[in-house]
């Protein structure tokens, strides 16, 4: 399973984490060379430059201010509406003055939410719903969905809404609905970097380690609508030299078997019009457990290849299910496995660290959001409200055996397949070539950036990791 981190006692929000705070608040590195956000101790804001800050920059400056006053005790709204931390606001406009005091409120909130001290932070959350909207810029759209979720955690904390009465509210299932070609993925593949820098370097990968082989098997073990695999097809029906004889993808699943037919149906369509030899099969199982390696219809001549777009974050919280698939692939022995991630620390089981990580990870994405799509647009709403809003409930009010989502870092990742027997094969230059010229194709491309991580590529906004894509083969 992976290792979890220790459970740290319930400490405030000021001495849990005040570090981790204070590391986010000092400025995080920029790795095409942008300026970073480092305020000094005798003049905290007056190096800003005339830009307009990012969401997560706002977040930075209120947590350096939140610092500042750690010592101070703000004892309910009042005080801090008169003296919101006794800090200058030097060099930022009036909008960032604002936000910068809105994040303040949400993070004052968060800190009484952790000392149990749920009357105060519900006065906070009244400020933050007062000034927030998920209308407004990406601050204020941020603070209103982490707003949301820091009231249904007083509601579960003080059994106003039961664990079992929560349990009941159906969860907007991400995994099925990014089975379907729906005008809200497609949209988001379109106008936003991450996914098609991921597939086409993941895909690039693919077609170098598997250059000679004239018969080639994909187990993806999340298919969704199987886009990704058009980009294969391409590559492979414009080879030289070996001419295929047989891609053959199996999908695996546990719900929704028409949608993985109906995948089934598009790509072999495709495949058809490229003159390219194609198979597609499915493996359903009710529950991943019941999955092994002969209900695969694996040929010897057949180089095998393991695909897993953010798939196996999902079983993290049932570790025996993780594991039983990593025996299984272990037992297929493929040629390479490829794994994209969110790479975020969503895991701990304190609140106020799952918190801080997850503010910053989301107002990064929020702000890439603004960058490639209007404010008014439905599908960065949709978005908003139903991919990111339930997964910040999910990481704020839940805790136990009911939070579902707990995203982990490369690192995490990096000693589970280590485990395993597997090392971390290296994204060729060609590979990360692939993912600069994905880049280049977007109005944002300035802001979406690029990092090697030791074997493996970090995409991000602006500096902040928000997927890692890395690749694993066993060792013989």
């Amino acid at each position: 399973m992976l290792v979890q981190p220790k459970k740290d006692k319930q400490f405030p929000f000021s001495l849990a984490s005040l570090e981790l705070l204070k590391n986010y608040g000092s400025g995080i590195k920029r790795l095409n060379g942008e300026r970073r956000i480092e305020p000094s101790t005798e003049t905290p804001l007056t190096k800003m430059s005339s830009r307009k800050l990012s969401a997560e920059e706002i977040m930075r400056i209120a947590g350096e201010r939140f610092i500042r006053s750690s010592s101070q005790a703000v004892e309910d709204v009042v005080s801090m509406l008169g003296n919101p931390f006794n800090l200058s606001f030097s060099g930022l406009s009036d909008e960032e003055i604002r936000d910068v005091e809105l994040a303040e409120f949400l993070l004052a909130s968060a800190e009484k939410v952790g000392d149990q001290q749920y009357e105060r932070a519900t006065r906070f959350l009244n400020q933050c719903d007062y000034l927030s909207s998920n209308k407004g810029n990406p601050v204020q759209r941020v603070v209103y969905y982490f707003s949301e979720a820091l009231r249904e955690k007083i509601d579960r904390e003080i059994g106003r809404i039961s664990m079992k009465e929560s349990g009941k509210k159906q969860p907007f299932d991400v995994d099925l609905a990014m089975m379907s070609s729906n005008p809200t993925t497609l949209a988001c593949h379109e106008a936003i970097p991450f996914s098609q820098v991921l597939q086409f370097t993941g895909i690039q990968a693919i077609v170098e380690n598997v250059a000679e082989a004239k018969r080639i098997h994909v187990i993806d073990l999340g298919i969704w609508n199987g886009v990704q695999w058009t980009v294969l097809m391409q590559s492979l029906a414009s080879r030289c030299g070996c001419p295929i004889e047989l891609l053959k993808i199996t999908a695996v699943g546990t719900a929704a078997k028409h949608l993985l037919e109906e995948t089934g149906k598009n790509l072999e369509s495709f495949a058809q019009s490229m003159n390219l030899p194609f198979s597609y099969n499915t493996v359903m199982v009710s529950d991943m457990l019941d999955l092994k390696e002969d209900l695969f219809e694996i040929n010897p001549e057949e180089k095998v290849v393991v695909y897993a777009l953010l798939t196996l974050r999902s079983m993290i919280s049932v570790p025996n299910r993780l594991e039983n698939i990593m025996r299984v692939v272990r037992n297929i022995n493929p040629c390479m496995m490829v794994v994209t991630e969110v790479d975020a620390n969503h895991n701990s089981p304190v609140f106020v660290n799952r918190f801080i990580e997850a503010l910053f990870y989301f107002s990064a994405y929020f702000d890439c959001l603004d960058a490639c799509m209007k404010r008014d647009d439905q599908h960065r709403m949709v978005t908003e409200s139903m991919f990111f809003g339930d997964g910040i409930r999910d990481i704020v009010a839940a805790e136990g055996k009911e939070r579902k989502t707990r995203n982990v870092k490369l690192d995490v990742w990096r000693a589970f397949f280590t485990r395993y027997g597997m090392e971390e094969i290296e994204l060729s230059m060609v590979s990360l070539y692939q993912a600069n010229l994905v880049v280049k194709k977007f109005p944002c491309e300035s802001s979406c950036t690029l990092e090697l991580n030791g074997k493996s590529l970090l995409v991000g906004w602006k500096g902040t990791p928000i997927h890692s894509l890395s690749v694993w083969k066993f060792i013989l």
